[in-house]
């Protein structure tokens, strides 16, 4: 049997449509390329920028803003010196953007101006550190990527 070109060009289309949907199918469904959001509610972080704005400009105007430093013990922030700590509330969140089961949050509860966030639940590597804080009345936020 003869195959003419007008045949040969049909099967050169079915192969190379195939061999594509061969790679887009084991490329969805295999668990080693999984493609998560960044966040699961992306449109309300969204909307609330404008709030992010205004408290980190917030924080522009201390004198003396947020600060962290790796120990031992995990990550170390401290709070301005010149503030009550007791006065001091709000949560610290980590995102770890290559894995969201990592991701956590932290209640802000100080005794003096450091908080430690323990090492048992941190690994190395990237991690977005967002420290959203209140004092008297006045919001606050700290953003710093960090490599720990």
């Amino acid at each position: 049997m003869k195959i003419n070109w007008g045949t040969g060009i049909v099967l050169a289309f079915i192969g190379f449509i195939s061999f594509i949907m061969y790679f887009v199918i084991s490329l969805t469904v295999n668990k080693k390329y999984e493609h998560d959001l960044v966040v699961e509610n992306y449109y309300s972080q969204e909307l609330e920028f404008e709030n992010d704005m205004n408290k980190q400009k917030n924080a522009q105007h201390l004198k003396e803003d947020v600060t962290w430093k790796r120990s031992p013990e995990g990550i170390q922030l401290s709070f301005p010196k010149d503030m009550d700590p007791s006065e001091i509330t709000g949560k610290v969140f980590l995102y770890r953007p290559s894995n969201k089961q990592l991701d956590f949050e932290v209640a802000i509860s100080l005794s003096d101006h450091n908080l430690l966030i323990p090492d048992k639940r941190l690994l190395g590597g990237r991690w977005n550190l967002k420290v959203d804080w209140q004092y008297n009345g006045n919001l606050y936020l700290y953003k710093k990527d960090i490599v720990y």
